[in-house]
């Protein structure tokens, strides 16, 4: 399907995470390439240190929160855009009283979640 409203996608519980939740809003069986994720924490929600296989590109839509990608910690707000290698650790933790939201990019190969806390 070429053109969908956000809404027309269910949001899942993140089970890893704390207040979050995801989107798949372009699958990998709807795009060749990649897939669009769009993640929702809420304020007090986090996702544990942990690593994938594959790169992330992310676009901060609301919010603000501390990301941390290998040893460095960020703070991002809407409008940011960041880069995750594949392979790298990272997490993430709410700032403020708002949601924080992004959309996800991602490669549609073979992946796995290592959860390092």
């Amino acid at each position: 399907m070429p053109v969908k409203k956000i809404s027309a996608v269910q949001p899942q519980v993140v089970k890893a995470g704390t207040k979050t939740t995801i989107q798949v809003l372009i699958s990998p069986e709807e795009g060749p390439n990649f897939a669009m994720r769009r993640f929702v924490m809420q304020p007090g929600g986090s996702m544990p240190k942990h690593t994938n296989l594959v790169e992330h590109e992310q676009l901060v839509l609301n919010g603000r929160a501390r990301i941390g990608i290998g040893d460095e910690v960020y703070e991002v707000e809407k409008d940011n855009v960041v880069f995750i290698p594949a392979g790298v650790p990272h997490w993430y933790q709410t700032i403020g009283d708002e949601p924080f939201e992004f959309l996800c990019m991602v490669p549609n190969k073979p992946d796995e979640v290592v959860i390092l806390e």
